[in-house]
């Protein structure tokens, strides 16, 4: 196994972690709309694993009346920017490794 096979693992491995976290984030947020299941196990689980990313976004976007936009601002950051920001990183290290 050479060094661009553990890149590409590497990379592989943190772009999983983001689709699970993304598919997290997701569930959270239906969740929102049954109130009582963010009380069960689970819920609270998930509370504590989505809330500290979401609370960031919480603090700058304000809700528009009743509805909280700033998960779909989260998911966006997280799906497209800090997504292409990875890519970006492996694309650099692979091509000055070559």
């Amino acid at each position: 196994m050479g060094l661009i096979d553990i890149i590409n693992l590497i990379f592989s491995l943190i772009i999983r972690a983001i689709d699970i976290y993304l598919i997290l984030l997701i569930i959270y947020i239906l969740m929102s709309w049954v109130p009582s299941t963010r009380e069960t196990k689970f819920g609270i689980l998930l509370g504590k694993i989505t809330e500290p990313y979401l609370g960031f976004f919480r603090k700058f976007i304000p809700p528009l009346g009743m509805i909280d936009i700033s998960p779909i601002v989260a998911i966006f950051v997280l799906n497209y920017l800090i997504s292409r920001g990875v890519y970006e990183v492996y694309r650099l290290i692979v091509t000055s490794l070559m």
